[in-house]
Order: C-alpha cells, then sequence, then structure tokens
C-alpha cells in the first residue's frame, strides 16, 4: 500500500459535520510542525466539538501560530499552562493534558483524543476512527498506522497489532475513564493499553490509507539525542515490568528502525542497566504480574509459528 502525506496547499472549501469530540494537545515549542497539525484538523470532514490545545511552556512562535487558528476556528480553544521551566518526558505531556482536559467547555464528548502537536493526517482521519468503533463495540482506543517523512520516501513506524500510537491516541470516553485515564508516568502509553487489556476492552490500529498518521519527529529520540532516548526506552519498559526475554525481542524487533540495529541494542542495554541497578518499577505488582503473563503467552504464540514455518521447510528438504 502506498501512502501520501497530506499535501492540500491551505484548507477545503466545505462544509464539515462536527461530532462530540474532545482533543487535547499538549504542545512545547512545535512551531516547525504545528501548523501541518493545524490544518489538518481543520481539513477532517468530521472535526471535534472542541480541541483544545495546551501551550505547555513555549519560547518559540507556537502560541502564536495557534492563535492564527484559533481566532479563525471556533472550535479551537487555546490555553496557557504555567511553565514548569522544562520539558518533561512523559510525565510532562500527562500533566498537560490533565491540564487541557480540566479545561474543557462541553462536557458531553463521547471521544477523548491526545494529538500531539508534530503530526499531519488526512481529511477523513477522524472519519475512518469513528467508523472503527461503530464496528467494534468493544473497541476502547484505536489509531492508524504510523509513518515519518525521510529524503526518501515513507518509513513506518512499527506497532503491533494491538497498539494504538502515542501521537494520536483516540479513546471512547466509557473505556478511558473505566481505565482512570492516562497515568503521569513514563511509559503511560502502553500502561494504559494493558489496563484496557486487563477490563477486556480492544485496542489496535488500522490499516487503511485514509487513516494515516505522518509524523515530523522521530519516534524514541531525546533532547540529548536519538541514542540516549533508545536507551530511556529501555528503561521504560523494565519499568512497566517487561518480561526479560519480551524485552530482548522488543529490542530486536526495533533494530529495523533508524538507528539500524544499534537503536534495538541500546533498548536492549536500557532494560539489563536498569535490571542490574534494581531501579524502581511501576508501583503496581498486579498489573506488572498480568503483564508478564500476556507477554508469555505472545512469546509462544509466536514460537509457535515459526515451529509451524520450520516443519514445512524441514520436511521439503528432505523430499
Amino acid at each position: 500500500m502506498s501512502h501520501t502525506p497530506p499535501s492540500d496547499a491551505g484548507l477545503q472549501d466545505f462544509t464539515p459535520e462536527y461530532a462530540p469530540i474532545l482533543v487535547i494537545s499538549p504542545v512545547r515549542d512545535e512551531a516547525d510542525y504545528i501548523e501541518l497539525t493545524l490544518e489538518s484538523m481543520r481539513n477532517q470532514r468530521i472535526r471535534p466539538a472542541e480541541w483544545i490545545i495546551v501551550d505547555d511552556g513555549s519560547v518559540d512562535a507556537t502560541r502564536e501560530l495557534v492563535k492564527v487558528h484559533a481566532d479563525a476556528a471556533d472550535f479551537i480553544h487555546l490555553v496557557k499552562k504555567p511553565d514548569r521551566g522544562f520539558r518533561q518526558v512523559g510525565s510532562g505531556v500527562i500533566e498537560a493534558f490533565k491540564y487541557g482536559l480540566a479545561q474543557a467547555r462541553r462536557p458531553d464528548y463521547e471521544y477523548i483524543v491526545k494529538l500531539d502537536g508534530d503530526v499531519s493526517f488526512g481529511s477523513h482521519y477522524i472519519a475512518r476512527m469513528l467508523a472503527a468503533f461503530e464496528r467494534n463495540p468493544q473497541l476502547a482506543a484505536v489509531s492508524g498506522k504510523v509513518f515519518r517523512p525521510e529524503a526518501g520516501g515513507l518509513e513506518e513506524e512499527r506497532l503491533g497489532d494491538d497498539m494504538v500510537t502515542g501521537q494520536f491516541k483516540f479513546y471512547r470516553r466509557t473505556a478511558f475513564e473505566a481505565i482512570g485515564g492516562f497515568e503521569q508516568t513514563i511509559q503511560w502509553d502502553g500502561i494504559d493499553i494493558h489496563r484496557c487489556r486487563m477490563l477486556g476492552w480492544a485496542t489496535g490500529n488500522i490499516d487503511d490509507p485514509d487513516a494515516v498518521v505522518y509524523h515530523h519527529r522521530l519516534m524514541g529520540s531525546s533532547q540529548a539525542s536519538i541514542y540516549q532516548g533508545r536507551l530511556r526506552w529501555g528503561h521504560g519498559i523494565y519499568f512497566i515490568g517487561y518480561h526479560p526475554l519480551y524485552a530482548f525481542a522488543s529490542g530486536v524487533f526495533r533494530m529495523r528502525e533508524k538507528p539500524y540495529v544499534i537503536g534495538g541494542l541500546l533498548i536492549i542495554a536500557g532494560y539489563l542497566r536498569s535490571t542490574l541497578q534494581s531501579r524502581a518499577q511501576y508501583p503496581d505488582p498486579a498489573f506488572r504480574k498480568s503483564l508478564r503473563a500476556w507477554q508469555r503467552q505472545r512469546l509462544r504464540q509466536l514460537l509457535g509459528k515459526v515451529v509451524a514455518r520450520l516443519i514445512p521447510f524441514s520436511a521439503s528438504r528432505r523430499a
């Protein structure tokens, strides 16, 4: 399937529908990308009833760029959060998200979205998400596939079938409230998905050319470097309680992404370093136990698929 980033110049001339959706975007110094996000949302065939953009201490032109669109579109609301003085990975994003949630003007929303300020998406994206919810009443959260524009084309940011991208978390409100919302900690976007599993909800991403998220910043990078970001990723999966074999498999899986091979090795190294240092973990033993049980089941399923493929191959060689 080929994917082409949205390239509409200016806003489309149409009368949009509005749906009971609350979108919250925590942003900080996103002047390089946020107009792509703003135009993508204003181009939606189905728009949210309310979009709260939380300026979390920007020192660039982010606030001014958002204000231009907020003045032109009555569903966009810009709020300024008191500046903590620095960018805080993970928990800082959720702190800003919760600040935005407290500013919501319409209480009657049925869906809630956490949207980053460095993405773009096609004009039918929201419509495709709503259709997915309509098809499956047990679906808690959904997203499209994620691609990153590179000089040589588009590179996929791979997601497991049941994962939902953190850049565009689209939740059914009843499910979001059932899991207690997002936790203000690192790896919040893994914790929420497993809490959905624990309560019997489904989550996932859909493979649809009209439901693609274009991410304009490398996933898992860091203020210092992408290498530091990958080490931090390894600590994150240790923190929430990954099984060692699943952590190793995750690192191998990520070797296919930039920085190739070394990125996956650094994830494994970050996990091992945190293990050897006996660093603190997510303070919910029942969650960690459930997560490891689920991961062991997935590893057994994966091993079964590998064995099933090897047996016919071995038989054909003997023949």
